[in-house]
């Protein structure tokens, strides 16, 4: 699928599993569930990973946008 807009190519992704990359250097995998314009994040059924190993579960999530420097769908 072709996508004009980031926001379009996030829209894309809903529902489906997508991994997060944090300034912080944390990653998340999670499904998203929703976004918002400031590209704020809910992911549902979210696992944190540490050395590209699921460190814990968590469940749902909201990641801050101006936390987040990757998304990719997976």
């Amino acid at each position: 699928m072709e996508s004009d807009r980031p926001l379009d190519a996030l829209n894309q992704s809903r529902g489906r599993r997508v991994m997060i990359e944090l300034k912080n250097q944390k990653q998340f995998i999670g499904k998203l569930k929703a976004f918002d314009i400031h590209i704020n994040v809910v992911l549902e059924d979210t696992d944190e990973l540490e050395n590209g190993e699921v460190k814990r579960k968590l469940g749902t999530v909201f990641l801050r946008g101006d936390t987040i420097i990757l998304i990719s769908p997976q």
